[in-house]
């Protein structure tokens, strides 16, 4: 007869534990995330009643350090304008309809 041998305990925990960020680094991160979203938010809502109208459905990639905005019908064609145009800064990208939205949750 064979012997049953101890069944190892799982082995729980980060693969890289050093890499791990401490929660006030987390929580500064969180925080620089919102503030950029609400600046490209704040420009979306101010051109958006113009854009709506024209482009229903389109999709613009907003870029709050200029200011400046790309619209395209299709959403990678947009992402891909402004990563063209703006290579190193970060953009948010909306849908123009009523709530800046696409799909459900």
């Amino acid at each position: 007869m064979t012997e049953s041998t101890a069944k190892q305990p799982a082995r729980r925990g980060r693969i890289f534990p050093e890499r791990t960020l401490p929660p006030e680094e987390l929580a500064r991160r969180k925080a620089e995330d919102e503030a950029y979203y609400r600046r490209c938010r704040e420009i979306f809502e101010r051109v958006r009643p113009n854009l709506i109208e024209e482009h229903y459905g389109w999709y613009i990639a907003v870029e709050p350090d200029s200011g400046n905005y790309l619209i395209d019908a299709d959403i990678m064609q947009a992402h891909k304008k402004a990563l063209e145009k703006y290579p190193d800064n970060r953009h948010c990208v909306f849908c123009l309809n009523e709530t800046g939205t696409t799909g459900t949750i």
